[in-house]
């Protein structure tokens, strides 16, 4: 649950960069890697954090795909699918999808996601506790993409092996600020570790999100955020983002991922029930010489009813 760290970024050089530059990158990097991660992670937040399911008073579906490093051969390629909707007052349930790429590997991940809500006083602030369980279907070809050990292509092939996940998280919200903590996949199962070029041991990820809704004026809304990941064993990854809703429909802000990235994003409200969104990642390290940059796009669509319906949609 899409969208790419550090250590993402190392392998990846070896498609075009010398081996020696690779080498100084890879010396700071540990051997872990992260699941996949986006630009736009407040409309991806089921796919991480099973609490979030439900949250929202009307079923959402949610498509995004991610093209990450255009221009380099084995770059990470990311699509995700979700679908969630609350089931009563207090729980939520569903479905998300992601399917990743990146050099000889392909991922998909399929679970099934509940939350149960707490309401914590009459103001209405909710903490919500939520389960994620599913598989994952896991391969490698190693005839695709070049490597620095040439008896890589040598290596076993794996098609299509199954792998179970079950993660759980914690979701705190109120009308204009929320707080989440989760981990996807409790399980250490297989994986492929980029830096040996070979089959490894996946390691447990912790994802923190948070962020403030600020009204400026009638027609202006701020919203600082932050996403922390941290895979145990490697360094700490954080995004930190600030958005603008103009209108109730025009989102627009900037994210900067620790030293990797910055990046322009922006949604527009089609309609009650669309909203699309792009995102432009930037390079601000080596990567930038060697690819046109990231290309993010989704689009959600929010099934209502007279019931339903929110007179001032809610901005995460």
């Amino acid at each position: 649950m899409a969208v790419h760290n550090q250590i993402r970024k190392t392998m990846t050089l070896t498609y075009k960069i010398p081996t020696v530059l690779f080498l100084l990158l890879a010396a700071f990097a540990t051997q872990a890697q992260q699941d996949p991660q986006v630009t736009h992670y407040q409309y991806n937040t089921m796919t991480v954090n099973p609490a979030y399911t439900g949250s929202r008073v009307f079923a959402t579906i949610t498509s995004l795909y991610r093209d990450q490093w255009a221009g380099i051969d084995g770059s990470p390629r990311t699509m995700t699918f979700g679908i969630d909707t609350p089931v009563g007052k207090f729980d939520g349930l569903g479905l998300s999808i992601v399917q990743d790429g990146l050099g000889p590997s392909e991922e998909t991940y399929i679970d099934g996601n509940y939350a149960h809500q707490l309401i914590l006083n009459n103001r209405g602030h909710r903490l919500a506790l939520g389960l994620k369980a599913g598989i994952r279907f896991f391969s490698l070809d190693w005839s695709k993409g070049r490597f620095r050990d040439e008896e890589a292509v040598f290596n076993q092939n794996i098609e299509g092996k199954i792998l179970p996940s079950i993660g759980a998280g914690a979701f705190f919200y109120t009308d204009n600020s929320y707080f989440g903590v989760s981990t996807p996949n409790f399980l250490t199962n297989q994986h492929y570790d980029e830096i040996q070029e070979a089959e490894a041991t996946e390691q447990i990820h912790l994802f923190i999100i948070g962020g403030y809704v600020f009204d400026l004026n009638a027609d202006l809304k701020f919203k600082p955020s932050f996403f922390v990941k941290q895979v145990f064993g490697a360094p700490v990854a954080v995004d930190i983002s600030s958005n603008f809703l103009l209108y109730e429909k025009l989102n627009f802000g900037v994210n900067y991922r620790w030293d990797e990235s910055i990046s322009g994003l922006f949604s527009f409200q089609i309609s009650d029930r669309f909203n699309l969104g792009y995102a432009y990642d930037f390079n601000v390290n080596e990567l930038n010489n060697y690819n046109s940059g990231t290309h993010e796009i989704f689009l959600r669509y929010s099934i209502l009813n007279r019931l339903n319906r929110l007179k001032s949609p809610r901005f995460f």
